[in-house]
């Protein structure tokens, strides 16, 4: 059997000149397998920019011609068995996201530092001790995330002053034994985690960061007990407060002039940086805790077995109090959501969110699979239809689109199709009455869409990828609410 007949993904790639391509689950891997890895003819797809292998424990291995690929721009690894990483992805210039998460990965080849336009390095869920030097070459870097792994110690020029679009650092569950004073550098960074590490001081020079809302130094064993009580308990802001005035009392003891001189400076160029983001500022708000119950749901969600092998993890959450009247409330909501979709979420490739009008919600529910010739749902803006003509609708939607626009590749919903294929069973979220609600990573209902009169939303993020990605994204939807105006609101999550 040649490549092709084994391959068709790859050979519909090269006829339709996609430049996505994903591959994952069971079915590719059992082909990984018996072919001792990724076809030769995958490397040929010169054309993609956004290439996805994922759920494939046979996989341990990316061969060197992975340089051929020159107008990637996202390449997601993740969920695999890979024990190494080619050198020569460093001559991949268009890169910008790069997802090695969940293998076995003991080491990064320096070549990733030469990656330029890299935006998002994502290394969780690996064996790695250590991250290569000279991190600071990848001046385009927004987010890392290298949590749960085996990384005594950061390499000193992660902390510089060019990594100054650098907003998440997430290093959890590793074994780092010192934050650098020199993290006050990274002028633009939001949000700090070094939870469950070997740390024993936290440098008072983190107060210094300009932008810094977020921290967690939870599990580590500090040396400094009142600050370990706090971090436990207190909010970032009271944290960096105590930080602060720790290293003013240093000052004053040691009568270091010149540290003060520094210090001053950092504050005014501090200052200016708050000033610049004073209007974003305002527009936020505090979110306020209505109430903390640990009773049972009215509304709960039970979740079957079968969904194991199709897409296992699920996060719910519901709001209260929603007030989506105002001006564009519901448009910037939606808006919002269909940022962390092409973000966070990876295009939906990674996770997916669906919201729901808990009014219009006939609990409890149950997150399922059916066929596709019996999964019916209404979707948004359409008539009630199964999953196959849903999902024959939209590839013909998408190659009208093409011949329309006369170009190579369809943007929107119509790329997610893939994720199904090969698929016996499709995973739905469906009602007590029967009816399914949400068809992941597809659509949903139009019997439960919001409106403007919408007081209580249902919102459920779905992934294949794990139950961490969902929480992280339903966390960060949850912020953009907080961010929308004047409302209040309660919210309850639960997962499966």
């Amino acid at each position: 059997m040649t490549d092709t007949e084994k391959w068709p993904e790859i050979e519909r790639a090269v006829t339709e000149k996609r430049r996505e391509l994903v591959l994952q689950g069971s079915g590719v891997d059992k082909r990984i397998s018996s072919c001792g890895g990724l076809p030769s003819s995958l490397y040929s797809l010169q054309l993609l920019n956004y290439l996805e292998v994922s759920q494939c424990p046979s996989l341990t291995e990316i061969h060197g011609e992975i340089q051929h690929l020159t107008n990637l721009q996202s390449l997601v690894l993740c969920r695999n068995k890979l024990t190494s990483i080619p050198d020569v992805l460093g001559t991949l210039k268009s890169l910008k996201v790069l997802d090695l998460s969940v293998n076995n990965l003991k080491g990064l080849p320096q070549g990733i530092t030469q990656l330029k336009e890299l935006n998002t390095l994502n290394v969780s869920c690996n064996c790695l001790e250590a991250l290569p030097d000279g991190l600071s070459q990848c001046t385009k870097l927004s987010t890392i995330n290298v949590s749960k792994n085996q990384i005594t110690a950061f390499p000193p020029d992660l902390f510089s002053e060019r990594l100054d679009l650098l907003s998440t650092l997430v290093a959890s569950d590793n074994s780092v034994q010192e934050l650098s004073g020199e993290i006050y550098k990274l002028s633009a960074l939001k949000v700090l985690d070094v939870s469950n590490n070997k740390l024993s001081e936290i440098p008072a020079d983190l107060s210094d960061c300009p932008k810094l809302k977020e921290i967690n130094f939870k599990g580590n064993k500090l040396s400094d007990k009142r600050l370990e009580k706090m971090v436990n308990g207190c909010q970032t802001k009271s944290i960096l407060e105590y930080l602060r005035g720790r290293g003013r009392g240093r000052q004053g003891a040691e009568g270091d002039d010149a540290d003060k001189k520094k210090r001053q400076q950092r504050k005014k160029k501090g200052k200016a940086v708050e000033e610049k983001d004073e209007v974003e500022e305002l527009n936020k708000m505090v979110v306020r805790v209505l109430h903390v119950s640990e009773a049972p749901a009215a509304l709960t969600v039970t979740v079957s077995a079968e969904v194991k092998d199709v897409r296992p993890y699920l996060v719910c959450c519901l709001v209260r109090g929603m007030n989506l009247k105002p001006g564009n409330a519901l448009k910037r909501f939606l808006m919002a959501q269909t940022k962390l979709h092409d973000d966070l979420c990876g295009r939906r490739t990674i996770a997916t969110i669906a919201t729901h009008d808990a009014q219009l919600v006939k609990g409890p529910l149950v997150y399922d699979v059916r066929p596709p010739t019996r999964l019916k749902i209404v979707p948004l803006g359409r008539r009630e239809m199964t999953a196959v003509e849903l999902i024959r609708q939209l590839h013909l939607e998408a190659d009208e689109l093409r011949k329309q626009k006369k170009r190579q590749n369809v943007t929107g919903l119509h790329k997610y199709l893939q994720l199904l294929e090969g698929k016996s069973v499709y995973p739905c979220l469906v009602d007590a009455g029967g009816d399914v609600i949400s068809f992941p990573p597809i659509t949903n209902s139009e019997k439960t869409k919001i409106k403007k009169t919408t007081k209580e939303l249902l919102i459920e993020v779905t992934s294949s990828a794990s139950l961490q990605t969902c929480k992280d994204v339903m966390d960060a939807l949850i912020v953009q609410l907080n961010c929308m105006g004047d409302c209040r609101f309660l919210t309850r999550k639960w997962r499966s």
